[in-house]
């Protein structure tokens, strides 16, 4: 995959993993705000293993959803545990519903952030102005995270919080994680509806009159893969 990824110039994110939900915590099961965390040092350490796997297959972006492994995926970064090149995206399981608490997370290293996805423009706005990491924001959000659909706050939303990732989760859709072959059906059908949701949004943007300048393949500040043969050589 990182090699198909690197000759297509298209980033790919991995998620490090496991999380609470994941094994035996029965606080993740009756408080669904709990279910991102790594469970006890032992859940950091697989995170940060499951992040050199990552880097050690040629991926430089990993989806970090716990505080702790955010630290200590910077502190292994900057010791060399982790290559200079490596990206961390805070997932929308751990919040920075305000401004101070994005600036935090930029400052223990996030790359990108995403936001939690029911604040509103103002809100967004007044993060954006506190950090200057690209911030990930949903306009339709899976059920498990609010299943709000806002394509109509686009133009918007590119105005006053770019640089800003537009994402297109599935409202009414099957949570698949942890995906597998057994649902290999679902999850590209899943892909393609979202690859559809998201020509709708261009489609409105275009309509809007708004002409926001629109990252190209290969962008600067992309986590585009290496090809094996870099990963060995650096």
């Amino acid at each position: 995959m990182a090699a198909s990824a690197a000759h297509a110039n298209v980033e790919v994110s991995l998620f490090a993993r496991p999380n609470a939900a994941w094994g035996l915590s029965a606080t993740a099961r009756a408080h669904a705000g709990f279910a991102a965390a790594a469970l006890g040092q032992d859940g950091v350490v697989a995170n940060l293993e499951d992040c050199v796997r990552a880097a050690e297959h040629g991926f430089r972006s990993v989806l970090i959803a716990d505080i702790g492994v955010l630290a200590v995926f910077g502190d292994a970064r900057s010791a060399g545990l982790l290559p200079g090149d490596m990206q961390a995206k805070v997932s929308v399981m751990l919040p920075a519903a305000n401004a101070a608490a994005a600036r935090v997370l930029a400052r223990l290293g996030a790359s990108t952030i995403n936001l939690p996805t029911d604040l509103t423009l103002g809100q967004i706005a007044a993060i954006r102005a506190a950090v200057d990491v690209p911030l990930d924001v949903y306009v339709e959000a899976p059920d498990n995270v609010g299943g709000f659909v806002r394509h109509h706050e686009i133009p918007e939303l590119i105005r006053i919080a770019a640089p800003v990732y537009v994402k297109f989760g599935l409202r009414n859709a099957p949570d698949v994680y942890p995906a597998g072959s057994h649902l290999e059906a679902t999850t590209v059908a899943l892909s393609r509806e979202r690859r559809r949701r998201a020509r709708l949004g261009l489609e409105l943007l275009a309509r809007s009159g708004y002409e926001p300048t629109i990252s190209e393949l290969g962008a600067r500040g992309l986590a585009i893969p290496r090809s094996l043969v870099e990963t060995k050589e650096s």
